[in-house]
């Protein structure tokens, strides 16, 4: 519990009043990648593919956000530096 509590404080920012904001994690080619696969997973759940397909709106978001939970516990970052 401790290392993940210190990897989610790990990828988070503090900004002033309060606020905090998420590290980007995720970035070039990698968030390409996720966009394309996310978004034709989506479309084919959407022309009756299976429910499963719609798990794509996971690598959507995170391409989209430039932010990956799973990538902040682990420590990996794909952003250029």
């Amino acid at each position: 519990m401790l290392i993940q509590q210190a990897a989610a404080e790990g990828a988070m920012l503090r900004l002033s009043k309060g606020r905090v904001a998420m590290k980007t994690n995720v970035g070039g080619v990698d968030k390409w990648l996720r966009i394309a696969v996310g978004l034709l997973l989506i479309v084919w759940a959407a022309t009756r593919g299976p429910v499963w397909a719609w798990i794509g709106v996971v690598p959507l978001a995170t391409g989209l956000f430039n932010f990956c939970p799973l990538y902040a516990l682990l420590g990996f970052n794909t952003c250029k530096r």
